[in-house]
């Protein structure tokens, strides 16, 4: 074969075979602020409005520079939370109802609620429909969302090119995945991650109030498995630097929200070191409600982490009722077996609501196919002016990835 034909034979070879390019992915992480179905919505407006509960709130409030609710207070949320599950019909009924102050609703203004209503997800249908066509995100990892009609509702005229799930769980809010039908030529496989929907109060019984539960998502991209947890950790326990708001705060300090929020360590840490084993390409995001940047920007040496000094790699003992002895997070969860990536979130990013609340974390694998500088941004909710129902008061994170 003369020399000219061979370069034709490989130039035709060259044209012909189809390129193989690493696929684009984006993904938003969005707490969707006591997002429920209408029918949700229909459910909390008669409860509230029932008489016996008028708009009451089931939590004792405690006074400006008080430690602890008055005992009159203690008393008067305790007959509203029996009044609210009257209403409700019982108390796990009443679990699926959003409580009487989440809309900020009141005894002279709910009547005007369902035309409110419609606006919060008429913004959030507008902030998802800017998401997939400006954005091109393909997965949602949704918090504080009811069921799957909620998400059908917010996915607006794209719902009918994405599917979605949500973790089952005995209380409104829960978490959930929504993502592009096209995505993913194989099975995509959804399931409870019921390990961190621990009980409220570890020393009851029946156990009915647990904390959210995650939900894993599996899916095949361009020929690559792919894991995602999206999770929605305890709040009121945020902060390792003390600010003029919030105190500083480490898992074992005798804090209630703590001391709640450090059961769910060990769960956590042993999803990830059990995907981790199986797939070197997985994704943990959600609101975590703690801030895992001051942890990480801290540096903790690793006979600091935890109580008793044992090296945050080895096995993490629990206490009887799942305690550990960590004081943070962060190097708990990332302690080299394996380490995760915080994925930054871009300087002059458009929207700073909830800064260090709503992560997302990369296993090494997986961040290693970015570009240098790959980062995340946080992008505004779309509401109209004077609002009455806020559309969220929190703003999606997201990124877009090669996998």
């Amino acid at each position: 074969m003369s020399k000219m034909n061979k370069i034709a034979i490989a130039l035709a070879l060259s044209f012909s075979a189809p390129a193989i390019f690493a696929a684009e992915v984006g993904i938003a992480s969005f707490n969707l602020a006591w997002m429920g179905s209408k029918d949700d919505f229909k459910k909390h407006l008669e409860v509230c409005s029932a008489p016996q509960v008028n708009w009451c709130e089931t939590r004792a409030r405690t006074m400006r520079d008080a430690q602890a609710p008055t005992a009159e207070e203690i008393e008067r949320a305790k007959q509203c939370q029996a009044n609210f599950e009257t209403a409700a019909g019982g108390a796990e009924k009443s679990m699926l109802v959003a409580p009487c102050n989440a809309y900020r609703l009141n005894s002279n203004n709910w009547q005007n609620a369902h035309e409110w209503y419609a606006q919060k997800v008429n913004g959030l249908a507008a902030t998802i429909d800017k998401l997939v066509v400006d954005e091109k995100i393909s997965i949602f990892a949704f918090q504080e969302v009811s069921n799957r009609a909620a998400i059908q509702d917010i996915l607006g005229k794209h719902a009918a090119d994405f599917d979605s799930c949500v973790a089952e769980h005995n209380a409104f809010q829960t978490v959930g995945f929504a993502w592009k039908k096209s995505l993913s030529k194989k099975p995509v496989v959804c399931k409870n991650e019921d390990a961190l929907a621990i009980k409220e109060k570890a020393d009851d019984a029946k156990g009915i109030r647990r904390l959210r539960p995650g939900v894993e998502l599996n899916l095949t991209i361009a020929g690559k498995p792919l894991s995602l947890l999206n999770v929605h950790l305890k709040s009121s326990c945020a902060n390792l630097v003390k600010t003029d708001r919030y105190p500083a705060r480490e898992l074992t300090d005798n804090d209630a929200a703590c001391k709640v929020l450090n059961r769910q360590i060990a769960p956590l840490e042993n999803w990830i070191e059990t995907v981790a084993a199986k797939t070197p390409m997985f994704i943990v995001l959600g609101d975590f409600n703690r801030r895992i940047d001051e942890e990480a920007a801290a540096n903790i040496p690793a006979k600091d982490v935890r109580l008793d000094g044992s090296d945050p790699a080895s096995p993490n003992r629990t206490g009887a009722t799942g305690e550990v002895t960590s004081r943070v997070m962060w190097q708990e969860i990332s302690d080299g077996a394996p380490s995760l990536v915080q994925i930054p979130l871009a300087e002059g990013s458009a929207c700073k609501g909830f800064v260090g609340l709503d992560h997302i974390l990369f296993s090494p694998a997986l961040h290693a196919k970015q570009t240098l500088g790959f980062n995340s941004i946080k992008l505004p909710v779309v509401q109209e002016a004077g609002q009455k129902i806020i559309s969220s008061d929190h703003c999606p994170r997201i990124v877009k990835m090669k996998i």
